[in-house]
């Protein structure tokens, strides 16, 4: 009747439309970040379509959608049509979807995110997948290594907690102080949290010979170089190319080794490290050589190891006997309760009770939204 202006194209955007300029809008997220994008708005456009409105979705179609995508989809003689995806894959993707219909309210193309009361939609630890690598694995598997970069690679992520591949391919020679002997680690993935681009880590024992293994490779052509060309020089100079295979190389180095790959193979590792290195030295510490926070690792790394068990079953608290034997005392009712009486002048602190607990693509785990 001519009493309200047009509706304009922007309000009546369809998915397909929004997704692909709010997808191709974001140069400013990794590439790790953009596959996981593309992943999402394939699965919305599959199963909403993509001509269909985005103000015609709601909240009850967005929860048919999360059930979608965990249900998977099976042919009547039992052939898969669409695999079912983990519990970890649905959050993220729903943590994805909630992000893009935020941004399109933001935008004033819907009024409300049929996705903003969906609980549920960050990623969360799957004790399932856990593997504590032993030494000895971590032996079997640096013996079948085929060459020194690879054991480098191993021991990077075994004994050092990199995150693989991106803090591997990002260390360079320059970064290696053997005088401190310390490294600085390089990590992509944190580098826009303040503080979180690059961080120190001590060249542990383990680690040691198998840095210096390599540096004795191309030590005399890196020494040659003019110092700003060898400062470019990285550490790990193979298997950088966007069709280097590094899990499934690793799973036949795994084979050839003679143990049965387990479950995460690179994050394992580094959950391996993060374990090992709590059970040694305060939190904060190996939370800060490891480049995570206390509460992201006591959710997805530090775990109870079957060594802890055994030495507990076997050995009493602090190395030696109990000071002070049990002793009787008497309740008010009447019946006797045991009670352990601690030393004189000594009291229990905190940081003894505390209970450690812990993930991640390369391996660091942090929520979606």
């Amino acid at each position: 009747m001519g009493l309200l202006p047009p509706r304009s194209a922007k309000s009546a955007s369809t998915l397909g439309e929004f997704l692909a300029a709010y997808i191709d809008g974001r140069s400013d997220v990794k590439e790790s970040t953009a596959i996981n994008y593309r992943a999402t708005e394939r699965g919305l456009l599959e199963y909403f379509g993509a001509k269909k409105l985005l103000a015609d979705i709601t909240a009850e179609d967005a929860d048919k959608w999360r059930r979608w995508l965990a249900a998977g989809e099976k042919r009547a003689n039992g052939t898969v049509v669409r695999k079912k995806l983990g519990d970890n894959t649905v959050r993220r993707r729903c943590g994805f979807a909630r992000q893009f219909f935020r941004a399109a309210v933001r935008d004033r193309v819907i009024t409300e995110n049929p996705f903003a009361g969906m609980k549920g939609v960050s990623v969360r630890s799957n004790r399932e997948r856990d593997y504590f690598v032993t030494r000895e694995e971590a032996a079997k598997v640096i013996e079948a290594c085929p060459d020194a970069q690879w054991r480098l690679l191993f021991a990077l992520s075994r004994f050092g907690g990199l995150r693989c591949p991106s803090e591997h391919l990002a260390l360079r020679w320059v970064d290696v102080d053997w005088q401190a002997n310390r490294i600085t680690v390089r990590s992509p993935k944190t580098e826009h949290h303040h503080g979180g681009a690059s961080r120190p880590l001590p060249i542990f024992p383990e680690l040691r010979p198998f840095l210096e293994d390599a540096w004795a490779i191309v030590e005399a052509s890196v020494m040659a170089m003019p110092p700003k060309e060898r400062a470019k020089v990285h550490v790990i100079t193979r298997y950088r190319g966007a069709n280097a295979n590094l899990r499934t190389q690793l799973e036949r180095i795994i084979a050839r080794a003679g143990l049965k790959p387990w479950p995460k193979l690179f994050q394992n590792l580094r959950q391996t490290r993060a374990t090992e290195l709590v059970a040694e030295y305060p939190q904060h510490v190996a939370s800060e050589w490891l480049g995570h926070t206390i509460e992201i690792a006591q959710a997805f790394y530090w775990r109870t190891t079957e060594e802890q068990f055994a030495r507990a079953a076997t050995q009493p608290t602090g190395g030696k006997a109990l000071q002070n034997p049990v002793q009787y005392s008497a309740a008010r009712d009447g019946s006797e309760v045991f009670s352990v009486q601690p030393e004189a002048g000594k009291r229990e602190k905190s940081e003894d009770l505390a209970e450690n607990q812990c993930s991640l693509m390369d391996s660091n785990h942090e929520p979606t939204d």
